[in-house]
């Protein structure tokens, strides 16, 4: 590991300590030229596959793509940061379990809808009203009247 301070590559670790998740170490180093210490973090790095876009073109999987899609969802709700990122590790998690190479974007636009369809009514229709791309109101209405339909029962 660099030195950030002179660039050094020799250093020693002083502390490490593992994530509360349990998917990281955090290490303290100290720099044996010059006796800078600094942070480390290690995480282990997972293939997944690729993601296959609305138009076909394809791109890495990426994680915060999704964060991003939930946590506009849940602006303004009632919903633990921690529960919006419970639900992006538990997406990334089924996708790395599955061996897939290739992923679509109804796979993943799915399993979030699933997912916050049990976590929050107002989440849910916000996400599925762009992810289904409602063209008109009455689709919109569609959705919304299911939904009340299935919460009753």
């Amino acid at each position: 590991m660099k030195c950030p301070a002179c660039g050094n590559l020799e250093n020693k670790v002083i502390d490490s300590r593992l994530s509360k998740e349990g998917d990281s170490i955090r290490r303290r180093r100290e720099c044996l030229s010059c006796s800078d210490r600094f942070t480390t973090h290690e995480k282990i790095v997972v293939n997944l596959p690729m993601f296959v876009k609305k138009d076909g073109r394809r791109e890495p999987f990426n994680s915060e793509k999704i964060k991003s899609g939930i946590m506009k969802a849940c602006q303004k709700r009632p919903i633990s940061t921690d529960k919006q990122e419970e639900i992006v590790k538990k997406i990334v998690r089924h996708f790395q379990e599955s061996n897939d190479k290739e992923i679509s974007y109804q796979d993943v636009g799915e399993l979030v809808i699933k997912e916050l369809y049990d976590l929050d009514e107002v989440a849910y229709v916000r996400f599925a009203s762009v992810y289904r791309s409602f063209t008109d109101v009455a689709e919109f209405m569609n959705e919304v009247t299911g939904l009340l339909k299935s919460k009753k029962q």
